[in-house]
């Protein structure tokens, strides 16, 4: 039997994986504040268009299945040539995106603003996907921490770009463009900074050094009649194994995608419908954003240190917590909101950095990067359901009915890695 494996002894690994993560955080930063700034006014943006609420989470649906295609389109990408030329693919799709979403402001025109949407979706691929750029080169023993170092380079664009929301509007006013498409102005430029960035900075590309430092590792010579009787047992075994683990991780990255999109997309709504401004909006989602990606490192440490079964139940309960706050808030306390959405982005960060973590541990070098991707496209799409039915449960039943039924659904997680500790 032979295994994949990095050599730690390689000379020059320890400062290489430096520069990668150092590049792949400047790369976050530019790319955080362009996602963020979209999100803060997509749904706003979508109810002035459409004329209601009941469709205000159709932009968030639509960019987060383009995510879905564009996590499938820049998987297979990285797994052939790179994670350099997927990464920034992804984000120069958003840039066509930002540009088409402005170009359907200023028309007025619902039918150009949806497939603008599904474009501008791919830098949320992008965005998520630099993680495991930022694990391909790291020991098992640091995976965590890697992880979250990219992660929490979001933090920075991702609190500056809402908190952009306002002055970006006014620009797009002064330009004779919609108040609330101002936003995309600064998304499109991020992002194609943020893919110039990996163009030129990302070398070596950190997954094909990855496989050519890989060496095989062979196990000790057993006799011929012992191998052939061991091996119809054990590798469907760690086949079903590896499997297993990446069915684990990837449903707990769906279920906090799905219960922090939900919420988080039908919180600008919410803090409108009760008299609060674009500003007051740009605050808590700044705050949420911030929640989402600071508390990456401490997170990394975290599955490190008491590992992945721990960290996703803290996921959870976090999780919940944010539903019940969000549920009870007064629907204009600017300093309630920011806490449910903060424990909200806490959450989620826990299960993405758990979820992480599970996955890349479970897949070989040979396959990683396809079925990381395919993985994402499962996030994604928790992220569309989580956004398009966000706002007929709003419009039906109501914002506390909607972060309620998003806490409670976050329990699941619990048997669920329960039944993979015990499988394990």
């Amino acid at each position: 039997m032979t295994a994949t494996t990095v050599s730690p002894g390689t000379p020059g690994i320890a400062a290489t994986q430096r520069r990668v993560l150092r590049v792949l955080v400047a790369s976050q930063v530019l790319s955080g504040a362009g996602l963020s700034a979209g999100v803060t006014v997509g749904a706003l943006l979508a109810q002035d268009m459409l004329g209601g609420a009941g469709l205000a989470g159709l932009p968030s649906a639509l960019f987060t299945a383009g995510s879905a295609l564009a996590a499938v389109v820049v998987g297979r990408l990285s797994q052939a040539r790179g994670r350099r030329p997927g990464l920034a693919l992804g984000y120069l799709a958003a840039v066509v995106g930002s540009a088409g979403i402005i170009v359907a402001a200023v028309a007025g025109s619902a039918i150009l603003l949806f497939p603008a949407m599904f474009l501008y979706g791919a830098g949320t691929a992008a965005n998520l996907q630099a993680r495991y750029a930022g694990a391909d080169l790291a020991s098992r023993s640091h995976r965590g921490r890697a992880v979250s170092t990219v992660l929490v380079a979001t933090t920075v664009g991702g609190v500056v770009g809402p908190n952009l929301a306002a002055p970006a509007g006014d620009l797009a006013h002064a330009l004779g463009i919609p108040h609330l498409a101002g936003p995309f102005l600064l998304s499109g430029v991020a992002y194609a900074l943020a893919a110039v960035a990996l163009t030129c900075w990302l070398r070596p590309d950190p997954l094909l050094l990855a496989r050519s430092l890989a060496e095989p590792t062979v196990e000790p010579t057993v006799e011929p009649a012992a191998e052939s009787a061991a091996e119809p047992a054990a590798e469907p075994a760690l086949a079903e194994a590896g499997r297993g683990s990446v069915v684990v991780g990837a449903f707990v990255m769906v279920v906090a995608q799905l219960v922090m999109v939900s919420i988080m997309t039908m919180t600008p709504i919410h803090m409108h419908d009760h008299g609060l401004g674009t500003a007051a909006s740009g605050l808590v989602i700044a705050v949420h954003v911030a929640a989402m990606y600071l508390p990456s490192p401490v997170t990394g440490w975290l599955v490190d240190r008491f590992g992945t079964r721990a960290t996703t139940a803290a996921s959870a309960a976090t999780l919940l917590a944010a539903g019940i706050v969000a549920a009870t808030a007064p629907g204009d306390s600017i300093v309630m909101l920011s806490v449910a959405l903060g424990l909200l982005g806490l959450g989620w960060n826990l299960g993405l950095v758990s979820g992480t973590a599970i996955v890349t541990d479970a897949l070989p070098l040979e396959t990683r990067a396809k079925t990381q991707g395919l993985v994402d496209v499962c996030i994604a799409l928790a992220g569309a359901a989580g956004g398009i039915s966000s706002g007929v449960v709003v419009e039906t039943a109501g914002y506390a009915v909607l972060a309620n039924v998003g806490g409670l659904l976050a329990l699941a997680l619990l048997p669920v890695i329960a039944v993979g500790a015990v499988r394990r």
